[in-house]
């Protein structure tokens, strides 16, 4: 079937008569270059601006004009204080706070920043969609969002109440996660008007997160420890974890130094920031992480607060060294997950096995 990206804005957000939408998109600048990519990904956001503003006209409600900032140059960094609507220079948090949806189509995750957003008015909700490119049209943003649904209600019911997630990878490191004290959550592409419970979704969406207990109650330390291996290119460095932080970067490589380069600079982005499950079957493994991570296992390190935990931008040294950053070993990546099961009381539930679910 042909994509139809109208059908897809009205089943993920069912906008009602008197919403206001606003779609945003960011740029480059002398920092920060631009990409054939993110060109089009710009294309992709006025083409979607364009698309709820028809849709509108049949159900009544208004669409503004194109949202644009200048790039943050990370992930989940906080977002400048002025943009452009149109041609208007505005305070960026004034046009959100006067929208009741906000999509953004950009090269850095705004995902973090936009749920502090849903903090300061009920009637706000966001779709992020960082690194979304055209052909995405044609996979994940093309699934089955039923089925998606379905699977992420099945790995939800199996996370919730767990103590732990055990990770054994393809290079026979592993990793043991604390989840106690943490509820899971479900990003499972469906994002209504006062949604229940998290009000910011990606797209494409199909996950299933939880945040590992990060030790904050007195006497109680994270059990999270171990081995985790990273591949860059050829490249493979480990990540040795205690207390669920990264407390060692072991490689001589390239990859390795800018790890020990990147968390020296900030001891917050050590932090072990999520673990999930992705569980989009319509996802391809490029080397995209917005769709990778959709794809099957993937863990984060630095900010956590969006996602439930308690490590925000005021644990981090400055604004400008703020990220939260995803790490994902779904089919087709060099390393796979050999083996993840959830613990919960005395029962171990077994989740991927060789680099496959096997729950569904």
């Amino acid at each position: 079937m042909a994509f139809d990206l109208i059908k897809l804005l009205t089943d993920v957000f069912q906008p009602q008569a008197g919403e206001v939408v606003v779609v945003a998109c960011d740029e480059p600048t002398e920092g920060v270059p631009d990409t054939p990519a993110w060109q089009e990904r710009r294309a992709m956001a006025e083409e979607w601006r364009r698309a709820f503003e028809a849709l509108g006209r049949g159900r009544g409600f208004s669409t503004s004009p194109l949202l644009t900032y200048p790039a943050t140059g990370a992930n989940n960094a906080e977002l400048p204080t002025t943009a452009r609507l149109g041609d208007r220079e505005v305070v960026l948090s004034e046009v959100l706070m006067a929208s009741t949806l906000a999509v953004f189509l950009t090269q850095f995750s705004a995902t973090a920043p936009l749920d502090s957003y849903t903090r300061r008015k009920a009637d706000f909700r966001a779709a992020s969609l960082p690194g979304v490119v055209k052909r995405m049209e044609q996979s994940a943003l093309a699934a089955d969002y039923r089925e998606v649904a379905r699977r992420c209600q099945i790995l939800l019911t199996i996370v919730a109440g767990a103590s732990a997630i055990e990770v054994e990878f393809s290079s026979g490191h592993t990793c043991l996660f604390d989840v106690r004290h943490r509820k899971p959550e479900a990003d499972d592409g469906f994002l209504p008007r006062h949604k229940q419970g998290d009000r910011v979704i990606n797209l494409p969406s199909g996950e299933v997160f939880i945040v590992p207990y990060e030790g904050e109650l007195h006497g109680d330390p994270s059990r999270t420890a171990g081995s985790i291996p990273v591949a860059h290119g050829r490249e493979v460095c480990v990540l040795r974890v205690e207390g669920n932080r990264i407390a060692k970067v072991e490689g001589s490589g390239e990859e390795a130094v800018r790890l020990r380069r990147l968390f020296d600079a900030d001891p917050a982005r050590a932090n072990i920031a999520e673990v999930a499950f992705g569980c989009n079957e319509w996802a391809r493994v490029t080397g995209v992480v917005l769709e990778d991570e959709k794809a099957g296992f993937h863990w984060a390190y630095g900010r956590s607060e969006h996602l439930g935990g308690t490590v925000g931008p005021s644990k981090f040294t400055s604004p400008a060294t703020v990220l939260h950053q995803d790490i994902v070993y779904a089919k087709g990546h060099p390393i796979q997950v050999a083996r993840a099961v959830v613990v919960k009381g005395s029962s171990r539930t077994t989740v991927i096995r060789n680099g496959a679910y096997v729950v569904f």
